[in-house]
């Protein structure tokens, strides 16, 4: 255990100076130059690791780019194929990263991404470096797989997580720590819907009669959709943006509502799914017809009898370096969802610790680095020698 910390410190100033060029690139969703740039850094970092690397161009269902997936395996003599999952895409516009490059203060490093999920990543990386600096490499393959998608769902990456997730006896997970220090042990699945309404447009002075309100049918569905909370334990429906009308004095003829469901079982976001089905069926105001799209949709990740062994050998690892570990369940959703439903055992929050994601705040604890990676690499070993 002391040879992991050891040489988990002496790769500290590489991931200090890799993480500061991988935040200066811009990796916004759908920003795929940026995301090419970042892939081409980690790919470099991969093949010096002696990983093999290949590439895969994503796109998303209208088949727009998305950038490119990276998967980078390296072979040993064992029995398990262990995989790591991160992601390079962030949710912030172009020209953050110069505005805020990587900055370190009181043992804090701040900028776009850095805890979500670069910070996470590049400690996937040093495990790697790791055990191959000590000649622990009882796995059968060790796979890193860099997505360029999640922070949308990863639309063009599902194929590619499928496959490996089928392929993996165990998928740990690079997001980083919750700011306390949790691992993440289960996560709500979450579907994206978008419900678009059709009425008639009329004089809303001489002949309201006319025209059917697509923005009254929306106002009333958001009412009946907002009662849908509480139905089912820990099932949550949010009626995020509602657009509608144009002019005071006509009848709406269109509406268009974005709407976030997420529950903590599959039954229960199937049945929550079927339900919003029902309600859009029959809008509540007559000559309005409505649509739904459900875009992404992703399932609960439940833990399983496997996964909760992972969690507690992840227990006994951090016990054996001295590093307290601690789990909890998320309501946010990340690959690790997609790689549960493909059939691996799964644990996540395995980077670093971090928070303030997706703001301008966000964080990562220098501090953590050198422990979080001796105990990824620790629960590889593990895992490989089990």
């Amino acid at each position: 255990m002391e040879a992991l910390l050891t040489a988990a410190g002496d790769r500290l100033g590489a991931y200090h100076e890799r993480l500061a060029r991988l935040v200066a690139v811009d990796t916004g969703s759908g920003q795929v130059q940026g995301l090419r740039e970042a892939a081409d850094l980690v790919q470099t970092w991969c093949l010096a690791a002696g990983m093999a690397v290949e590439r895969e161009a994503v796109a998303d269902p209208a088949g727009a780019p998305l950038g490119d997936v990276l998967v980078a395996r390296r072979r040993g003599p064992g029995r398990r194929r262990i995989l790591l999952a991160g992601h390079l895409d962030t949710v912030f516009p172009p020209g953050t990263a110069a505005a805020r490059p990587l900055r370190m203060h009181d043992g804090r490093a701040y900028g776009p991404g850095v805890s979500d999920d670069k910070g996470g990543l590049l400690a996937g990386l040093a495990a790697v470096e790791v055990l191959a600096a000590l000649g622990r490499e009882e796995y059968a393959e060790l796979v890193l797989v860099c997505t360029p998608d999640e922070e949308i769902g990863s639309p063009g990456s599902r194929p590619v997580l499928r496959t490996l997730g089928s392929e993996a006896d165990v998928a740990l997970c690079l997001e980083c720590a919750r700011d306390n220090g949790d691992l993440v042990s289960a996560r709500k699945g979450v579907a994206d819907l978008e419900i678009t309404l059709r009425g008639r447009a009329a004089h809303a002075g001489i002949e309201p009669e006319r025209g059917a309100n697509a923005l009254l049918a929306a106002a009333r569905l958001t009412v009946a959709l907002d009662a849908l909370n509480g139905r089912w334990p820990g099932v949550t429906v949010n009626v995020g943006v509602l657009e509608a009308g144009g002019r005071p004095n006509v009848v709406a003829d269109r509406a268009r509502m974005l709407v976030d469901l997420r529950a903590w079982r599959t039954a229960e976001y199937a049945a929550a799914l079927a339900e919003i089905r029902r309600l859009v069926a029959e809008p509540a105001v007559t000559g309005v017809r409505a649509e739904l799209a459900v875009h992404a949709p992703t399932p609960p990740w439940e833990p399983g009898p496997e996964d909760r062994w992972l969690t507690e050998l992840a227990g006994k690892v951090g016990a054996g370096l001295g590093v307290p570990v601690s789990h909890t369940a998320t309501g946010g959703c990340a690959d690790a969802n997609l790689l549960a439903e493909a059939g691996a055992t799964v644990l996540d929050g395995l980077g670093p610790i971090g928070g303030d994601d997706h703001s301008p705040a966000e964080w990562l604890d220098l501090d953590s680095v050198v422990p979080r990676v001796a105990l990824l690499a620790g629960l590889i070993d593990e895992v490989a020698r089990r």
